[in-house]
């Protein structure tokens, strides 16, 4: 296998740091030793890699931007979304599966717990050794996340919990689930332990895509969950809301990830494939494919990196990261599908990443917020007009 070097057509390195630098190769190389020979496998099984939990802590990929104190690596958000890249070069499924613990699992016990929360869980989830999940969609309730049925009703000493969850990745494996309920009428936070009586989190078998990630069903029913188990700083579904803008950020630069592995693959092949005498690569028509490709990578690539210097900077709107992931995604799925076409009937063999890139891509455009709700957001900011109804 050729040493993956990256797609930069426009010397976008030199636009980094050091730091960047170092964090986006050192996750490359991990991506190419440890990734990309066993991802065919797992996903062909339809099953999570669980073994490479713990090599991810060691190069400390979880919570990459919170406090050291708490074991974390406290790199910027361009390094961080560096790491989502590498990522999800190797594979979607591992990409989420670190964007959860880290956007969706410690940002919020970080942003909205107490100190005690903090200072319990985010050095277990950074060392990889507990696991964390998300409880936000439910089965009647994916774009709007503000009807939900989970309630809380506030008890002695705590709460009693019930509702379900549903589409929720790594909850089959998760010690913990930050889950979102509504106590009267006011969407909170609450911490939920594996193993309380009356939570079950059976997994969710026939998928097409993500197939080496665990997605789950979170079912509640009369589940006691203790005072120090809510999250105490939530204040209604801006607090959600605001974790998904985390998660959005991570997958606007996973899928250049993606985008990545596919032209790499479909310029490969083309430059070896020959058809009537010469390499199809010397065709006009597979130039063009590749040529549009490779535009919209670096489109993307930019898009990212003017994202990452505004978070850091303190000046991001959450428009933009909706900007940015709807716009990575479908060019990301446009390109998959694109690089399938260059390698022909080849392009559907998993000897070939480019159909499991593909799949996986169908889901990634789909959840954090669909291409058509980031419109519609986008939408209200330019006009001052909300159409979601």
């Amino acid at each position: 296998m050729n040493k993956f070097t990256g797609t930069d057509y426009f010397n976008i390195e030199s636009l980094l740091n050091e730091e960047e630098i170092l964090v986006r190769d050192t996750v490359r190389e991990f991506v190419s030793e440890q990734i990309i020979p066993v991802i065919e496998e797992y996903n062909r099984n339809g099953e999570f890699p669980i073994h490479l939990v713990g090599k991810m802590a060691e190069l400390n990929l979880f919570g990459g931007t919170l406090p050291a104190k708490y074991g974390c690596a406290e790199m910027n958000n361009v390094a961080y979304g560096l790491v989502m890249q590498e990522l999800e070069r190797g594979d979607s499924g591992i990409r989420s599966f670190v964007s959860v613990q880290s956007a969706l699992v410690m940002y919020p016990i970080f942003q909205f717990g107490s100190d005690e929360q903090k200072d319990y869980w985010l050095p277990f989830l950074a060392k990889g050794e507990r696991i964390g999940c998300f409880g936000l969609t439910e089965p009647d309730y994916g774009s709007n996340p503000g009807g939900m049925i989970t309630k809380a009703e506030k008890i002695n000493g705590g709460y009693i919990l019930n509702g379900a969850k549903m589409w929720i990745t790594n909850g089959t494996i998760a010690d913990v689930a930050v889950v979102w309920a509504k106590l009267d009428g006011i969407v909170n936070g609450f911490l939920v332990e594996k193993g309380s009586k009356g939570f079950t989190a059976p997994e969710m078998k026939g998928k097409h895509s993500l197939r080496a990630s665990v997605t789950s069903e979170l079912i509640f029913e009369d589940v006691f969950v203790p005072e120090k188990n809510r999250l105490p700083n939530t204040s209604g579904l801006k607090s959600a809301l605001m974790c998904l803008n985390q998660a959005r950020y991570g997958i606007a630069w996973g899928v250049v990830g993606a985008m990545m592995a596919c032209y790499d693959s479909a310029l490969n092949y083309a430059k070896s494939r020959i058809q009537f005498s010469k390499p199809i690569a010397a065709y006009q028509i597979t130039q063009e494919k590749l040529v549009h490709i490779l535009t919209e990578i670096t489109k993307a690539q930019l898009l990212n990196l003017q994202l990452g210097r505004l978070k850091d900077a303190g000046k991001l709107m959450h428009t933009q990261v909706s900007m940015a992931k709807r716009n990575n995604c479908e060019k990301a799925l446009e390109a998959a599908r694109i690089a399938r076409e260059i390698l022909g009937a080849n392009g559907i063999l998993d000897e070939y990443p480019v159909m499991r890139h593909s799949a996986n891509l169908e889901s990634v455009k789909t959840y954090e917020g669909t291409h058509e709700m980031h419109t519609l957001i986008i939408g209200e900011d330019i006009t001052g007009y909300s159409a979601f109804e």
